[in-house]
C-alpha cells in the first residue's frame, strides 16, 4: 500500500545518491528539503535543478541531532544519504547514524538508508544474492557497515520505521569521488589520460544513478517496506574495457586508461589517504557480488534499467557541459 510522503529531507544532498534522490522526489511533487554543510553548494545543486518551487535548503552538521531535528520538522520521511570518507569510516560512521537515528526518533520520522554491499562480504559463487545472503564480511568497512545495520534497525528507535536500500557501485551524472568509475569517467570525459581502480577483465555489476533514484523512492512510498534490507540492482554486468570503450565513444576522444592495483593504490595512499583504503575492497573486482532485485520486483514490479550504452553517453555528455562550464 502506498504511503502519503509529502514531505522528505535528503541528508547528504550534493552526494551522488542525494542528488538524483531529490530530482527523482520534486519529479514526483513531493516538497523537499535539501540538507548539507556547505549553502554555496546546495546553491549550485538548486541551481542544476532549475529551481524548482518544492525545493528548499537547510544548511547543518549531521554529526548534531539537533540539526538533523530542525531540518525534518513535518517532513514524512528522511533520505540518510551523507557519506563519510573512506579512511574516516571507523571513527565516523556509527556517531553520524547515531545522530540522525537520534533526531528521527524524536520526530517519529520514517528513515532511509543508501548503503553498499560490504557487509555481505564474499560471494559464494557467481549466482546474484538476495537480501538474506549471510553476511559475513572480512574487511574493516564491511564489519563497520554490518555494525551500522545492528545500530539502524536497533530496538532503541522504536518511534520510527526504517530501511537500508543497498547499491553496488554506481556511475551518472551526479557520482562523485565516492564512485570507484567516477574519476574514470571524468577524465575520458575531458580528454585527459585516467585510471581505472581494479581488474579491467572481470565484469561487474553498477548501477545508474538516476535509476536507484526511481528505485529507492518506490520503496519510500511503500508501507511494507520497511523494516528490511532491499537490493538495489543494476541493469547487468560490464568490464572495465568495455566501460572505455563506450566513454571513449561517447566523448570523441581516446587517451589512455590505466588499471591501478594494489601496489597502484598504496603509492597513491601516500598522498591521498582514501585510496590506500581501497585496497582491501579490491577483491570485489576480481570476484565481484552481484544483487539480485527479485524481492523489489515481487513488491514493486519491473526494476527500470538503462543500458550501459545509454547511460554512460548521458554521463559523458553531463561531465562534459559541466566541465564547459568550468571553463
Amino acid at each position: 500500500m502506498h504511503n502519503h510522503v509529502k514531505k522528505a529531507v535528503v541528508l547528504g544532498a550534493t552526494g551522488g545518491t542525494g542528488t538524483v534522490i531529490i530530482a527523482e522526489l520534486l519529479k514526483r511533487g513531493i516538497s523537499t528539503v535539501a540538507f548539507g554543510r556547505a549553502l554555496p553548494k546546495l546553491e549550485q545543486l538548486a541551481a542544476k535543478l532549475g529551481n524548482p518551487a518544492g525545493l528548499s535548503l537547510k544548511t547543518g552538521d549531521v554529526f548534531k541531532p539537533e540539526d538533523v531535528y530542525q531540518a525534518a520538522q513535518g517532513a514524512d520521511v528522511i533520505f540518510h544519504c551523507a557519506s563519510v570518507p573512506y579512511h574516516e569510516m571507523s571513527s565516523k560512521l556509527l556517531p553520524m547514524g547515531e545522530a540522525v537515528m537520534e533526531a528521527a526518533n524524536r520526530l517519529g520520522t520514517r528513515v532511509i538508508a543508501i548503503d553498499g554491499i560490504y557487509p555481505y562480504g564474499r560471494r559464494k559463487d557467481e549466482q546474484p544474492i538476495s537480501e538474506d545472503f549471510p553476511k559475513n564480511p572480512h574487511t574493516k568497512k564491511g564489519k563497520v557497515k554490518l555494525e551500522f545495520e545492528r545500530m539502524f534497525f536497533s530496538p532503541r528507535w522504536s518511534r520510527t520505521e526504517r530501511m537500508i536500500v543497498r547499491l553496488p557501485d554506481y556511475y551518472g551524472a551526479a557520482a562523485n569521488e565516492a564512485s570507484y568509475l567516477g574519476s574514470t569517467l571524468e577524465a575520458i570525459a575531458a580528454g585527459k589520460p585516467g585510471m581505472f581502480i581494479g581488474n579491467m577483465t572481470v565484469p561487474r555489476e553498477y548501477v545508474y544513478l538516476p535509476d536507484a533514484a526511481v528505485m529507492i523512492v518506490e520503496l519510500a512510498l511503500r508501507e511494507e517496506a520497511y523494516g528490511q534490507n532491499w537490493n538495489i540492482p543494476g541493469a547487468g554486468t560490464i568490464s572495465g574495457k568495455e566501460i572505455v570503450r563506450l566513454a571513449r565513444a561517447a566523448s570523441g576522444r581516446s587517451k589512455p586508461v590505466i588499471p591501478v592495483g594494489a601496489f597502484g593504490l598504496s603509492l597513491l595512499g601516500l598522498f591521498v589517504p582514501v585510496m590506500k583504503e581501497i585496497v582491501e575492497m579490491l577483491y570485489l573486482t576480481k570476484e565481484p557480488l552481484r544483487l539480485s532485485g527479485r524481492k523489489y520486483e515481487r513488491l514493486a514490479g519491473p526494476i527500470p534499467a538503462t543500458s550501459f550504452e545509454d547511460g554512460i553517453r548521458e554521463t559523458i555528455r553531463a561531465i562534459q557541459s559541466r566541465q564547459a562550464k568550468a571553463l
